[in-house]
Formats: C-alpha cells, sequence, structure tokens
C-alpha cells in the first residue's frame, strides 16, 4: 500500500513539473493554451493516455487519475497570466 502511494505521489508530482516546463518553455507562444479550459483538457487526455498502464500491479486507476491531476495543474502554472486570453 505505502508502494503504491509513492508511485502516484511520483505520477503526481512528475506530471505537474513536466507539463508546467513544457507549458512554460515550448508553448508560451501558443494563443491555445491560454484558453481557460486547457488545463482541464490536458489533464484529461493524460489521464485517458495513462489510464492503459492501471493494468500493472502497482500502478492504478488512481495513479492514472493523479497523474492528470498534476498535468491539469501544471499547465495551469505554466501559463503566463499577463497575456490577455486569445481572441475567439
Amino acid at each position: 500500500m505505502l508502494l503504491g502511494l509513492l508511485v502516484g505521489a511520483a505520477a503526481l508530482g512528475g506530471g505537474f513539473f513536466g507539463a508546467r516546463k513544457f507549458t512554460r518553455e515550448r508553448l508560451r507562444f501558443v494563443d491555445a493554451i491560454r484558453h481557460p479550459a486547457a488545463p482541464v483538457v490536458a489533464g484529461a487526455l493524460a489521464a485517458a493516455i495513462a489510464w492503459p498502464v492501471a493494468i500493472l500491479p502497482v500502478i492504478t486507476v488512481w495513479t492514472a487519475a493523479a497523474f492528470g491531476v498534476g498535468v491539469g495543474a501544471g499547465v495551469a502554472s505554466g501559463r503566463d497570466k499577463q497575456l490577455p486570453p486569445p481572441a475567439a
């Protein structure tokens, strides 16, 4: 049980810091990243991509969900808040 908790925490932290770095460095000039739904979409897609890995004994569905939450929070944290949202 403790190993599963550590794996979940590592997935959450890795998703957060990886997504924040990628958003700051690679997506800073992309208009779509400033849309309010961008973190939700990124987190849902990350969780959906990580979900098939949950068949492994140590990694559970909750680990995939923690990874999705970490990616969504990382995208939200990595966006430039001073730029206005994109024009519709």
